[in-house]
């Protein structure tokens, strides 16, 4: 099944043709490691609770768009929920806004909790990690060191940061969330994961998440090198799952049929149960790893197919967890089924 989605990818992405090298050279960065902060450039207010910040990443040596949604109250700190994108990151509204708050509620769901929900756009195809090599296409990739340590420190001191971090993340932004996570363990204490694969060393997996990168047209191995080298090892969910035993994690996913109760909006690409199903087969493999380290994950396997409307239930229903991780007055998880 997961075959037939990589295949998939390729054709609906149009990448036919595009083939990755298997003779990736040993890590090392592309960009010089930066002597400078990342800074603010500009802040504009889109409402009254919603700022768009223009930040410079020294990192990959460019400017950022970051939208943060803050609560009507802001008279106290408040923790930080980041928030990432699927495999376009912008891409499908010319990098004006997060496909979070075109594609779910996120703007009126988060109004009154007090909360930072930082949301950066771009990134395509990146999978929110620091490349090894500068991509022909793709460009300088250090979302890594971006979002774990140029950000969190200006939105902590701009938006009242109390440190207490959680992320979430949709297919690519999955991976991207929970490999963030175990690659900085105690950065944030809670992690939710919806639709994505986690087991990047099933090689069917790793064929998958090349042949994505394919699809916009980047060289997978300027990511991490040779799938199964030791530094996609090193971002594996799976591979270092013990590093999250103090974090709360959630996990969801379809089974690759649609919920007619969701009626349009749970409706897919043509291949939508396809990625879907392969999204399945990557959470069963982390969850075999999470059991055997002793780590406690909520699951929720569900109905569903590779699209917003169900990741857009699931903003809601993951929401209970991400209270408990970021220390906010308990909820209870049946006022968000």
């Amino acid at each position: 099944m997961i075959a037939a989605a990589i295949t998939s990818l390729v054709l609906v992405g149009g990448a036919v043709g595009v083939t990755a090298t298997s003779s990736a050279a040993p890590e090392k960065p592309s960009v010089a490691a930066p002597s400078a902060p990342a800074k603010i450039i500009r802040t504009a207010m889109v409402s009254a609770q919603h700022a768009r910040l223009t930040v410079y990443s020294p990192a990959m040596r460019k400017n950022v768009v970051v939208d943060v949604l803050v609560p009507r109250d802001r008279t106290t700190p408040r923790p930080s929920l980041y928030m990432l994108d699927g495999i376009d990151a912008g891409f499908q509204s010319g990098y004006r806004d997060s496909a979070w708050t075109t594609q779910t509620d996120i703007v009126d769901f988060m109004a009154d909790k007090n909360v930072n929900v930082v949301l950066p756009i771009g990134g395509t195809a990146s999978y929110y990690t620091d490349w090894q090599r500068t991509d022909p296409v793709l460009g300088v990739n250090k979302w890594d060191t971006f979002l774990a340590r140029e950000l969190p420190p200006l939105i902590d001191k701009t938006f009242e940061g109390n440190g207490v971090n959680a992320v979430e993340g949709v297919s690519m932004g999955a991976s991207g969330a929970m490999s963030l996570a175990v690659r900085h363990p105690g950065l944030y204490r809670g992690v939710v994961a919806l639709s994505g694969c986690l087991d990047q060393l099933d090689p069917a997996a790793a064929q998958a998440t090349q042949a994505s990168i394919l699809t916009r047209f980047g060289n997978p191995d300027n990511m991490w090198g040779p799938a199964g080298s030791a530094a996609w090892r090193r971002h594996d969910p799976a591979s270092n799952i013990s590093a999250l035993k103090d974090t709360e994690i959630y996990v969801a996913v379809g089974n690759g049929k649609a919920d007619p109760r969701l009626g349009r909006v749970g409706q897919a690409s043509a291949i939508g149960g396809v990625l879907e199903t392969g999204a399945l087969m990557c959470t069963k493999g982390f969850a075999a790893a999470a059991r055997k380290a002793g780590v406690d994950v909520t699951y929720d396997y569900r109905s569903g197919l590779h699209a917003w409307g169900y990741w857009a239930q699931d903003l809601h229903r993951s929401w209970p967890t991400v209270v408990t991780a970021l220390g906010l007055p308990p909820v209870d998880p049946a006022d968000y089924r």
